[in-house]
């Protein structure tokens, strides 16, 4: 079941970062971005946070699912939405323990316009 972009808003406007946390569409469900870096994702309308130290670390009694078949299990944060300040403080860890993403190679048709 795809996620619905109404449960993506409600998430962002919960972490209260505003436009500081992106979403993108990924195979109808969303990943959510701080800083450019994916720190979250919404599956089947829920809330999953990337798997890291700064998650087991701040949210440890969130249980550890599956965001979609098949997938290493994430720590499930739906209670969290309920906590907006734990939310914002778990979002932030977390972006502040994944390395900077690497840069994109220039398309091809960047290379072909030159």
């Amino acid at each position: 079941m795809a996620s619905d972009i109404g449960f993506v808003e409600y998430v962002i406007e919960q972490s209260q970062l505003a436009a500081r946390l992106g979403h993108k569409r990924l195979f109808g469900e969303f990943a959510l971005y701080l800083n450019e870096k994916v720190v979250a994702f919404v599956c089947d309308n829920s809330l999953f946070l990337k798997n890291t130290e700064a998650a087991a670390r701040l949210a440890p009694d969130c249980p550890m699912l599956p965001p979609y078949p098949m997938a290493k299990p994430h720590p499930m944060a739906n209670a969290l939405l309920d906590e907006p300040d734990l939310l914002r403080k778990v979002l932030l860890a977390i972006e502040a323990e994944l390395p900077a993403p690497k840069p994109r190679a220039p398309s091809k048709r960047t290379k072909a316009r030159r």
